[in-house]
């Protein structure tokens, strides 16, 4: 009994990995995590049940989840309107959606709504690893499904 346990939670964390692998995309979720000390003046990661995976500010929404959720929906916090319009319009965090919106967020929500006059409370700039950031993201948020 004890071995038919113990190999299915090994299964379970392996796939779990695999899963997170799967998902992480092009960057370095160890490199992220070290990128990410960038972002947690703003942010925190703080999971479902109130465990703090990240200490950070309050400034933006907590990023635990972020990933495949749509922008501007974290119960609780303020988003600014382009970024709430943006989100329902549609716009779900990805690889790519995050990538871009990290390097200038401003430029994506003008380029996203087609509107010039879009604003993004985020004045902060990553210039360089955000796919490690997202990879990171990934690895410590809830397991996703396919």
């Amino acid at each position: 009994m004890k071995l038919q346990i113990v190999s299915i939670l090994t299964a379970a964390a392996l796939g779990t990995a695999a899963f997170a692998d799967s998902h992480a995309g092009s960057g370095d979720a160890a490199a992220g995590e070290r990128e990410f000390n960038k972002c947690k003046s703003c942010h925190m990661i703080e999971d479902a049940e109130g465990n703090t995976i990240v200490r950070g500010g309050k400034t933006g929404p907590n990023l635990y989840g972020v990933i495949g959720r749509q922008a501007g929906t974290v119960e609780g916090f303020s988003y600014g309107d382009s970024l709430v319009a943006a989100g329902e319009a549609g716009l779900v965090w990805d690889e790519e959606t995050f990538v871009t919106y990290v390097q200038d967020p401003k430029a994506f929500l003008a380029e996203y709504l087609d509107d010039s006059g879009a604003r993004s409370k985020m004045s902060f700039r990553l210039r360089k690893g955000m796919e490690d950031v997202y990879a990171y993201l990934v690895s410590v948020g809830p397991e996703m499904t396919n």
